[in-house]
This record gives structure tokens, C-alpha cells and sequence, in this order.
């Protein structure tokens, strides 16, 4: 059986309340904090998360460490006896989908910094350049959400191949940002609330064999 998808919207972010987009990379505010940390307990199933991709902003890397640090494995220093065994990939693909500087990514050292038991190796020197299939027009944003989705596919298929026959099925978190996440779920109407989450299937649509997300 395929992997459960969970889309996750980060949680709320400095410009989110002071509206100023001149911000670069803004943080949590204390309520998004409390915000990500109410997901250690209201997020369904813990147990059963795999793998957790997140954007590299500071909101969805801060989303993320604090609503999903206790089932990750990460080189957490300490005596912790916990069982973390979801797997934590930093993804470029999910950064948010316009060019302003409250979207716009910082530097690697600086993620080192903030999240030192993060493994950043995947992120180039400059891969907040808003270029490429990373730029904000709208040709360029559906291109890296289609690339996300096979990216997706491919490892939902790894996923479900490991899975024992006998286990419980298995999920895929995906913290990212509420505008691209509407190119990601091809779903303009979707508008999650900060932390929160929706559940999806993925499958290849025939002939042409596009991966899509269905809503559950």
C-alpha cells in the first residue's frame, strides 16, 4: 500500500502578523513556536512517519524540529533512549513560490547555525537563487512542484518497498509554504491553517503517467 502524504503548512512566522515582506528568511513568532510543538501531540500516528521533507526556511525548518523532532533521527546529544526513526531530508523544492525576501531562503552557514544537528550537505552555496525552475513566474513554479512530485513518487516507492507486509501503513510528511503548496496539491482552494495539515494519496494518472496528489 502507498505511503499516506501529509502536506503540512509551517507554522506562523514574523511576517505573517507584521505584514512586512522586506524581511529576509523571518523566524517563528513564540505562537508559531507553541503552534509547531502542539504537533508532538495532535499529529496522527507519529509512530508511523517514514520520512519528513521540509523546506530550508527558518519558519519550516523551525516548524519542523519542533512539531517532529521526537520520531526523527537526528544527532541529538544527550541520553534519550527514544526510538527516532524517521528519516529528515532538506528540500529546495519546497521553499515558497514568489521572490520576496520574506521567501527568499539564507545562507547555509547561517541554517548550520540555528539547527546544528540538521544535515545540510544537500544544499548548494547559493541555493536561495530565485533562478531557474526556482524563479517566481508561474511557468517555473508548476515545473518544480511537477519535479517534486516524481521526486515524491520515487520515494513513496521506496517507502512501500520496505514496508513489511504485516506493518502498519506507512507516511510521508512534507512541511512547506501555503502558496506552493497549492502548485504541489494542484488545489487553488487549498488554505491550510498555520500547523496544520492534510492527508493525501499519490498516484500516476494514465496515459500519460502524471503524478498527482488526491486529497483523502
Amino acid at each position: 500500500m502507498e505511503p499516506i502524504i501529509y502536506l503540512v503548512c509551517h507554522a506562523e512566522a514574523e511576517h505573517n502578523v507584521t505584514t512586512d515582506f522586506s524581511q529576509r528568511d523571518p523566524p517563528l513568532t513564540l505562537a508559531g513556536f507553541q503552534q509547531a510543538s502542539s504537533l508532538v501531540d495532535t499529529f496522527p500516528e507519529p509512530s508511523s512517519i517514514a520520512i519528513v521533507l521540509t523546506s530550508p526556511l527558518k519558519r519550516a525548518l523551525a516548524t519542523t524540529i519542533a512539531g517532529f523532532s521526537h520520531i526523527l533521527a537526528l544527532d541529538v546529544v544527550g541520553n534519550s533512549r527514544e526510538i527516532r526513526s524517521a528519516k529528515l531530508i532538506i528540500d529546495r523544492d519546497l521553499q515558497e513560490s514568489s521572490d520576496l525576501p520574506c521567501d527568499t531562503g539564507s545562507e547555509r552557514a547561517v541554517l548550520e547555525k540555528l539547527f546544528p544537528n540538521v544535515d545540510f550537505s544537500m544544499l548548494g552555496e547559493h541555493w536561495f537563487a530565485k533562478t531557474s525552475m526556482y524563479a517566481a513566474d508561474e511557468d517555473s513554479v508548476v515545473l518544480r512542484a511537477s519535479t517534486f512530485r516524481e521526486k515524491l513518487w520515487n520515494i513513496a516507492e521506496s517507502v512501500r518497498a520496505d514496508q513489511p507486509s504485516f506493518s502498519s501503513q506507512r507516511a510521508i510528511v512534507v512541511v512547506t509554504h501555503s502558496a506552493f503548496m497549492q502548485y504541489l496539491s494542484q488545489d487553488v482552494d487549498i488554505n491550510l491553517p498555520k500547523a496544520g495539515w492534510q492527508s493525501f494519496r499519490i498516484h500516476k494518472k494514465q496515459p500519460n503517467g502524471e503524478v498527482v496528489l488526491s486529497s483523502i
